[in-house]
């Protein structure tokens, strides 16, 4: 098994149960104790869990905790890249759309530099930043101003404004958390203040949220669940939650983290309720 293997089971376990001990996760991975430190020591760096005596603890569960953007780019990679991989096909050449800040959203942007004719507006500069360098010569790339946050996203007035005054054909939204009753959330107040401005700006949304996403509430609702027009998980999403989407957002793709997501029907996603989804932006 793969150090970065190791370190993403620790983490699934260190969610489910709140703590573990160094001499069972050793026992589970069939590793030495000492190769157990050395991954609760990275993980730790990475302020992913805390590290106690014998073992580590889960990151304090607080609304308003918000890891890096380093941090939490650790989490989930293989889900991320399937999620951003089925995103993409719903981008078009010579469309408009808007891309939030988040490490999902940041692996979409190097699939959006594949597409000719594409104007991307953006409050991340890590996305402006992976736009930057693909250099496509035929898009248009707008970065907002605004206070940096520690997801490396650009916020507060300044932003908002900007923002108030484009209008997009697609908007791809990472969220921090997503729960039937808050419904999509983020950790930070003026960082969701601004995603409710860029939702505002796009005639359809797309929320881009891997399956440990569910059931996680940060300090702000950025948007209830039913205006997504689409939501893009993966398939490790629990079954209860999927039913509870499935019956609220226009359209729930599920791809598999460890498969081919060309293999499935993303691109002749439709948008059942678009209409309906940006009368209920506009309430």
């Amino acid at each position: 098994m793969l150090a970065r293997q190791r370190q993403a089971f620790i983490l699934e376990r260190v969610r489910e149960v709140g703590a573990v001990r160094v001499a069972d996760l050793a026992r589970e991975l069939e590793v030495s104790d000492m190769t157990v430190r050395r991954d609760l020591e990275i993980l730790h760096d990475q302020g992913l869990l805390e590290k106690v005596h014998g073992g580590a603890t889960a990151i304090s569960g607080l609304a308003s905790y918000e890891p890096g953007f380093v941090a939490k780019s650790a989490l989930q990679q293989d889900e991320k890249l399937a999620i951003s991989a089925a995103a993409a096909r719903l981008v078009e050449p010579g469309m408009a759309i808007g891309i939030s800040a988040g490490t999902t959203t940041h692996a979409l942007a190097s699939r959006v530099g594949e597409v000719p004719g594409v104007t991307i507006v953006t409050n991340s500069l890590r996305v402006a930043e992976v736009l930057y360098r693909t250099g496509r010569r035929d898009q248009t790339v707008i970065l907002t101003g605004g206070v940096r946050t520690p997801s490396e996203a650009l916020v507060g007035p300044f932003a908002i404004a900007q923002l108030r005054s484009v209008h997009l054909d697609l908007v791809f939204m990472g969220v921090h958390g997503m729960d039937a009753r808050a419904g999509y959330t983020c950790p930070n107040l003026a960082e969701a203040d601004t995603d409710r401005a860029l939702i505002e700006a796009g005639r359809r949304l797309v929320v881009l949220a891997d399956h440990t996403k569910w059931g996680v509430i940060g300090i702000a609702s950025i948007a209830r669940l039913d205006q997504a027009d689409v939501l893009i998980s993966d398939a490790g999403l629990d079954p209860a939650a999927q039913e509870v989407l499935r019956e609220a957002v226009g359209e729930l793709v599920l791809v598999e983290a460890a498969g081919a997501p060309a293999a499935l029907p993303v691109a002749r996603v439709r948008i059942r309720r678009s209409a309906q989804g940006a009368a209920g932006r506009a309430n």
